[in-house]
């Protein structure tokens, strides 16, 4: 009886330790992303799989491996699968494990591949096109396999993030261009096999990694082989048209009767010889008098040459200050001192400091942060009746610019350059701050090959140029009933287009967009519309035209993060605590693509929760990024009422004039502290100590009793403690009030994904 008993209760342990695989409760975002995947492959004969609905995990369907209700393997090698893979591919939670390699799929490989990726195995297919630059947010994955597709274009460099990637293959596609320099950072790549592809350049940038297996055969590889590559114990090189000579490395000395043998490709080798049997010297005992007399003889001739230059030198120097000496005799000083007798300070830019690191706006035209910086707090998104701005300090700004509006799209901050100001002669007279006018920060490449452009024809745009006329048409000639709302730079109309997708068009006011010409404006157009991110508005076209210029982006139909927040009680309901992390984390990801995948970085200067969009599947898009320029294209007189950011959102640095990348990191921790309490960043109706969200709560977020007191209350509770206080001390770090003790965001996009 007894063992009968124990059995039993053996059989009841393993039914709970098992329900959760069995309980037919797969989490439904999963269940979305599976069905789209069974749709966009054409809907193959897989056992249980159905293109709605369904119970992945609880049904068994075929190549599906579950922990608890999440999706976490898929398994669908060698199945002659075909059709695309589509971006819902995107939408699963917490898959680490994807192998649909030797089928047939074919289209492009998505930018979206899950953040939790591991090991994705794509070989043997029919994907086309580049391989997606969005590869730097695979932060987990140790293993990719792309060989044997069509794969085209250059290798992009988007690996510098990759630091678990221990085997990359992909061999048998028809990449092009030269190795990337991120491939440097693979720390933990051991095997790399790149073979059978039109790849060219140098093997340099891979001689510090721990490889022990590395094909390059059949490429179009040139130049010296690093000697440390010879080391790799599975090396293949066969098939490319290197240079026989080993690239050497330096020795101690070099001898001074030594000859360098000549290299058949690129001639004499510039490094200098390597110790040992690898050299590649060549003294033939037969020619070691010769080389030494004939080396003695060019060493004297040298020499001789040399003195004779800096005798010359010497003799023309001195001729030159007594010929400047005679000249500026007779002149007076007035070309060196103003009219009071003082000599002028000259004003340069620092050449050391790029200007997209640290940027330095004049303090007195940077609205005062105390109190208060920017939009008052009552900003309203989307909605139709848009609060009027008010500054604390009203006589901070003109009157003219006392009173804006917001929206989704609203441009709150502003790309400065320092000002290089060169006064005229005679006499020297420096303009004021008022009459400097400020140039706009445009990068010239945006991850990947984009070209510098110097007007109109020579801009690479890959957007849609639309006329007036269709867009008035798409808005029922900019109705009343398509209009959004109200910025800085413009109104935003939702459009309809013939095929019922909807699009958004921004309406750019003159005052923000006369001071570019048509060049500018399409150079800007070209830099924005190469970035492409999945938590990024995307660019869909623009338009220039009678003296009117437009941009179209793409619309989401789920508003904005503060009406998510603020106004709507539905979406704020659909807010739960995971999809709050899952926004912070998006966020992130956008800023971290601005900041590092971008050279040079690109800063957004706004990040606030009206300008952080929601989709269909409550995925955040982040709007106004890279249109800051904008703000920065007239004159510094017309546009000081505009530098100031967002009450409440502002790092305390741009009091002083300087806005970095980790002033964006600040703003995203005031984001978070929105979705942690669900209260806004600044709210005047709450009292005085509490008006400002980061002062109240910066001193509670390292309680947990008062950290759970300050919890949006309509989470009623549905949260992990454990998770709560990790996001609690993400945000603590973010909104330090130096800018130096704020993490980067790399590292807040690895915290947020843990938390995931």
């Amino acid at each position: 009886m007894g063992f009968v008993s124990w059995g039993i209760v053996r059989v009841g342990l393993l039914l709970v330790l098992t329900l959760p695989f069995s309980t037919g409760d797969t989490d439904p975002r999963d269940v979305s992303a599976i069905n789209s995947l069974y749709t966009s492959l054409g809907s193959p004969p897989l056992l249980g799989w159905i293109p709605a609905g369904g119970d992945p995990c609880g049904e068994g369907w075929q190549g599906v491996s579950c922990v608890f209700s999440n999706i976490t393997e898929l398994r669908l090698s060698g199945l002659n699968l075909g059709g695309i893979l589509d971006e819902g591919i995107g939408d699963f939670e917490s898959i680490l494990i994807m192998d649909l390699s030797h089928n047939q799929i074919g289209g492009s490989i998505p930018s979206n591949i899950p953040l939790t990726i591991r090991n994705l195995f794509l070989s043997g297919n029919q994907f086309n096109g580049s391989i997606p630059v969005t590869l730097y947010a695979l932060t987990q994955l140790t293993q990719l396999f792309l060989d044997d597709n069509r794969l085209s274009d250059n290798i992009p460099d988007s690996f510098q993030e990759l630091r678990s990637l221990v085997d990359l293959d992909l061999s048998g596609n028809n990449l092009t261009g030269q190795l990337p320099p991120s491939f440097g950072n693979l720390s933990s790549l051991t095997t790399l096999h790149l073979q059978n592809n039109k790849i060219s350049g140098v093997l340099d940038v891979l001689q510090d990694l721990p490889l022990s297996d590395l094909n390059v055969e059949n490429n179009i590889l040139s130049g010296p082989i690093p000697p440390k590559l010879l080391n790799i114990p599975n090396f293949r090189k066969d098939g490319n048209p290197f240079n026989t000579t080993i690239l050497p490395s330096p020795p101690a000395a070099l001898p001074p009767f030594i000859a360098w043998a000549p290299s058949p490709l690129h001639g004499p080798p510039r490094g200098r010889p390597a110790d040992g049997p690898s050299s590649s010297l060549v003294l033939p005992q037969w020619s070691k008098g010769r080389v030494f007399w004939t080396n003695k003889r060019v060493i004297v001739i040298a020499a001789a040459g040399i003195i004779t230059l800096i005798v010359l030198g010497v003799v023309l120097l001195l001729v030159l200050r007594c010929f400047r000496g005679n000249k500026n005799s007779n002149k007076h000083g007035a070309n060196a001192y103003n009219s009071s007798g003082k000599k002028l300070n000259q004003v340069q830019k620092s050449s050391s400091q790029p200007a997209y690191q640290t940027e330095k706006v004049d303090k007195a035209t940077v609205t005062r942060l105390i109190d208060g910086y920017g939009l008052e707090s009552g900003d309203t998104g989307i909605s139709p009746n848009l609060q009027d701005e008010q500054l604390l300090d009203a006589n901070t700004r003109p009157a003219s610019s006392r009173h804006q509006k917001n929206h989704e799209i609203n441009k709150g901050g502003l790309d400065v350059k320092s000002l290089s100001i060169r006064p005229p002669l005679p006499p020297p007279l420096l303009p004021t701050v008022e009459e400097a006018s400020v140039s706009p920060i445009i990068p010239t490449e945006v991850n990947g090959p984009g070209r510098s452009s110097r007007g109109r024809d020579s801009c690479s745009l890959d957007v849609t140029a639309f006329t007036i006329a269709s867009l008035q048409q798409y808005t029922n000639s900019f109705a009343e009933e398509n209009f959004i709302g109200e910025g800085m730079l413009g109104g935003v109309y939702r459009a309809e287009l013939p095929d019922g997708k909807l699009l958004a068009i921004k309406k750019l006011d003159t005052r923000a967009s006369r001071w570019k010409t048509d060049a500018e404006f399409l150079q800007l157009i070209s830099t924005i519309s190469k970035l492409r991110h999945p938590n990024i508005v995307e660019l869909e076209g623009y338009c220039n035209e009678h003296g009117q210029r437009l941009l179209v982006y793409q619309y989401c139909r789920n508003g904005t993060l503060y009406d998510a927040l603020h106004i709507d009680d539905e979406m704020h309901k659909k807010l739960s605590w995971n999809a709050r992390v899952r926004v912070a984390l998006g966020v992130a990801r956008a800023i971290q693509y601005l900041h590092e995948a971008c050279q040079p970085p690109i800063m957004h200067k706004n990040i606030k929760s009206v300008n952080i969009l929601l989709d269909d599947k409550l995925a955040v898009r982040v709007s106004e990024c890279g249109l800051a320029p904008l703000l920065s294209s007239g004159s510094t007189s017309e546009f000081s009422g505009s530098l100031f950011v967002s009450y409440g959102y502002a790092a305390p640095e741009i009091e002083f004039g300087s806005y970095t990348c980790q002033s964006d990191v600040y703003s995203l921790g005031v984001v978070m502290l929105e979705l942690l309490t669900g209260r806004e960043s600044f709210d005047r109706s709450r009292p005085l100590g509490e008006q400002f969200l980061v002062r109240w709560a910066i001193q509670q977020l390292h309680d947990i009793d008062a950290l759970v007191r300050m919890v949006d209350i309509t989470l009623n509770g549905v949260y992990p403690v454990k998770s709560l206080s990790r996001f609690a001390d993400i945000i603590s770090r973010c909104v330090q009030s130096e800018p130096g003790f704020r993490p980067p965001i790399s590292e807040i996009v690895q915290d947020l994904l843990h938390m995931i």
